[in-house]
């Protein structure tokens, strides 16, 4: 395991612990590599609240979001952007030590912000999560996208192996049951959620060796959410980490009373075995397919974003600056594959500048005038700011009546 394991706990369960027992999808990793890369920008009161919220320093936090983004894996597509109004210079040195991949550019209008968001999950996210404003003065954003093919699709069965107690047994026609191989399923013990059903499905590997494990995890009715998802957490980091080694936390079979509970139904059977005991031990699971869509609002202090607003807004002289945070995902779980993407956004915001007068020129080129066209290479090389082309314009033309339209 890794030391983001337990700041990203930190932050999960406090993003899902704030969406409560509503069918929803979130990327905790998402918001937290987001508001990592504010965190060099801190000082003082703000720097302490965004480590309180990162779970970690806050220079330590942008380090591991800088190496991850540098280095995205396979499975994850990840970007990055700044947007400003104007380039401010007081954020000249916080900007410079942004990952080197992250987009920059002037601050574009809505439309352009939904299509960014489009085009960095392959469409799964439709709209940006924030509005940008007149009054806007940056957009820090990321996106997170991913789309996998599982290695061995699932079997298809009826919605009623669900059990008689499953109120989705009776709104369902089908679901998903375990292939013969490829997938594992056992009962484990867990410290956050009691005994839990556990099922693992993983992608295909491509030809680098890097994969994706979708961990699905299930607890008696009446344990709360935000214990069920801390204890898959829990069960897929330890499950990628020991790969095909023993499954995280399981129970025997033989341990546990035969007959039908929520969770599952134990029953023995006769069968032919070369165990030494003699006693074989196997679980199949079903479960739904499932989609989800959920926006989540991170303006609220334990998520951070208002001590990155508080720090950018020390750089840039204002005090306590508006600012807007949030976060959009999706999630599809289907007997082929599995897709999910995330885009956070931060938009930190100013009054509307006072009134005044501004001059406006409506220049004409209506005479005879001078053309120059000049090579630039960022690089310095020897073309840089060579003039290539000029002219002296005397003889204009119609624009072609191919170009009119």
């Amino acid at each position: 395991m890794t030391p983001l394991h337990a700041p990203l706990a930190h932050y999960a369960e406090r993003l899902h612990r704030a969406a409560g027992d509503t069918h929803h999808v979130a990327s905790p990793l998402g918001a937290w590599l987001l508001l990592a890369l504010t965190g060099p920008a801190a000082t003082g009161e703000a720097r302490a609240a965004l480590a309180e919220a990162l779970g970690a320093d806050p220079d330590d936090a942008a380090a591991a979001a800088r190496a991850l983004l540098a280095a995205p894996h396979p499975m994850v597509a990840a970007a990055t952007a700044l947007w400003e109004r104007t380039p401010f210079e007081e954020l000249a040195e916080w900007r410079a030590g942004l990952p080197e991949q992250t987009e920059r550019g002037p601050l574009p209008d809505q439309a352009a912000l939904d299509a960014w968001a489009r085009e960095r999950t392959g469409g799964l996210i439709e709209r940006f999560p924030v509005d940008v404003a007149p009054e806007t003065l940056l957009i820090l954003a990321n996106a997170l996208a991913t789309r996998v093919s599982w290695a061995d699709p699932f079997e298809v069965a009826p919605a009623a192996e669900l059990g008689a107690g499953s109120a989705w047994a009776g709104r369902l026609r089908q679901v998903l049951r375990t292939p013969p191989v490829g997938h594992r399923a056992w009962v484990a013990a867990t410290e956050r959620a009691g005994d839990v059903a556990v099922h693992v499905a993983p992608a295909q590997v491509g030809d680098d060796g890097a994969g994706m494990l979708v961990v699905s995890v299930v607890a008696a009715p009446d344990v709360p959410p935000v214990e069920v998802l801390a204890a898959a957490r829990e069960l897929a980091v330890t499950a990628a980490v020991v790969g095909d080694g023993p499954a995280p936390g399981r129970l025997s079979l033989f341990d546990l009373p035969l007959g039908e509970t929520p969770l599952w139904t134990l029953r023995e059977e006769p069968t032919r075995t070369f165990a030494r005991d003699g006693r074989e031990e196997r679980a199949t699971a079903v479960l739904p397919c499932w989609a989800a869509r959920s926006r989540h609002d991170l303006t609220a202090a334990g998520f951070g974003f208002d001590a990155a607003a508080r720090a950018l807004g020390e750089l840039l002289g204002l005090a306590k600056p508006p600012f807007e945070a949030a976060q959009s995902a999706v999630a599809r779980f289907g007997r082929y594959g599995f897709e999910a993407a995330a885009v956070t956004a931060f938009g930190m915001v100013a009054g509307l500048p006072p009134e005044g007068v501004a001059r406006v020129a409506d220049l004409r080129f209506a005479h005879p005038y001078a053309v120059v066209a000049v090579a630039t290479d960022t690089a310095g090389g020897p073309w840089h700011a060579l003039p290539v082309y000029s002219a002296w314009v005397t003889d204009p033309e119609d624009v072609p009546a191919d170009e009119a339209g």
